[in-house]
């Protein structure tokens, strides 16, 4: 196994808990190795100080798998994944997941959604993509799927050189079935958005069930009905449900069929501000008492954080305006560019901006089977808050 080395004290941020070397803090970088080979990361003193992935022609050259002096164990994709899979056992999270996320498994670059008896695969980086084969062995013994779907379409693969080509091992629908807090859900397997569902807001969801009894909820964003669906679930008077995406919105249709719940939740195809400025205007059928704003993430790299603050700040602030005094806006952001500081800092903004008196009920994260590696905060992107107006 080749060997990496690193400048004069550039372990410490290591040590101190975060899992990449950035190309900056090695020491003669070696171009001609293959990009995803499996390299020793030795300190400038000589001392291994972890094994991982390396991609020279990356600003992230390495990314570890683990730390320490020890060799990687024979037959370590299976051993961690098993190990992620028991970690979400013990937290009630089985047959639909999240049962890989990346670096908060010690895998980086892979991203394994379970949907029952298919897994959706995201393969992010060079070194993953070489490891594909002991992947798909693993996942077959752990999990015994009848299909694995490596969907193989995120952005990040081109930063590492690699081609955007699904793969099918197995059989793969388009569409399955799932359920999730007692919702259940036609979710897209091959055509949605990330790998198809929104695991990383199950358990903010479930948070927002006692307050949607008997409230009219307008859900911005909406996708294929999650929010909107657990509202009319939970017993809402009425759900007007919204997003850009005329594929999505049919879907919502369907689950709000299979949920029983027409008669009290409606989707459409619609422009999330548009709706935002009627409801400011009152030229809404009745104003509503929640707002789930669950905007796309708009903060594809930190070049383009302070324009997206600013649209999520005029979001924010159109909501809020929007509301009558204990009204509630629930509103999340998913991009790991935007701090739980500055997350806050523009609820905040928008408050300022919109002149309303308003109090943060709850400030909340991603679902524990996205688990947040303490020293690595790229590792936390989801943020979500209710805030209620006075």
């Amino acid at each position: 196994m080749q060997q990496i080395k690193l400048k004069a004290k550039e372990e410490r941020r290591l040590k101190a808990g975060h899992w990449w070397v950035f190309s900056n803090e090695i020491d003669g970088l070696d171009t001609s190795i293959e990009p995803g080979t499996l390299v020793r990361v030795m300190s400038s003193e000589g001392v291994q100080v972890g094994i991982g992935t390396f991609n020279p022609h990356s600003l992230i050259a390495v990314r570890l798998l683990q730390k320490g002096e020890d060799d990687l164990p024979k037959d370590f994709i299976f051993e961690k994944l098993d190990e992620a899979y028991s970690r979400r056992k013990e937290i009630g999270v089985r047959k639909y997941g999240r049962m890989c996320y990346g670096e908060g498994d010690n895998l980086p670059g892979l991203v394994i959604d379970r949907y029952g008896d298919v897994l959706v695969v995201d393969v992010l980086t060079a070194g993953m993509e070489l490891l594909k084969p002991q992947i798909t062995k693993a996942l077959q013994k752990i999990f015994k799927p009848t299909g694995i779907y490596y969907k193989n379409d995120s952005a990040f693969r081109a930063l590492e050189g690699l081609t955007n080509t699904p793969e099918i091992i197995g059989e793969v629908p388009e569409t399955v079935e799932i359920e999730e807090n007692g919702v259940k859900y036609i979710v897209p397997i091959r055509g949605g958005q990330k790998t198809g569902f929104y695991f990383d807001q199950r358990e903010n969801r479930a948070f927002l069930k006692p307050y949607f009894k008997d409230k009219l909820v307008l859900d911005l964003y909406s996708y294929i009905g999650s929010f909107g669906i657990t509202a009319a679930k939970a017993g809402a008077a009425q759900v007007w449900g919204c997003d850009s995406s005329a594929a999505a919105v049919e879907l919502a249709k369907k689950n709000v069929e299979l949920n029983g719940v027409s008669d009290i939740a409606v989707f459409h195809r619609d422009d999330a501000e548009r709706l935002l400025s009627a409801m400011k205007k009152g030229e809404l059928p009745d104003q509503p008492d929640i707002v789930l704003l669950d905007p796309p993430a708009f903060v594809k790299s930190r070049k383009a954080l302070p324009q997206a603050v600013g649209l999520y700040v005029k979001l924010v602030k159109m909501a809020l305006e929007g509301l009558k005094p204990g009204g509630y806006l629930a509103f999340s952001t998913c991009s790991h560019h935007v701090s739980r500081e500055l997350f806050v800092d523009i609820i905040r903004q928008g408050v300022s901006k919109s002149g309303v008196q308003a109090a943060l009920i709850e400030l909340r994260g991603q679902a524990k089977d996205h688990p947040v590696l303490i020293g690595m905060p790229e590792t936390e992107y989801l943020h979500f808050a209710l805030v209620q107006v006075r």
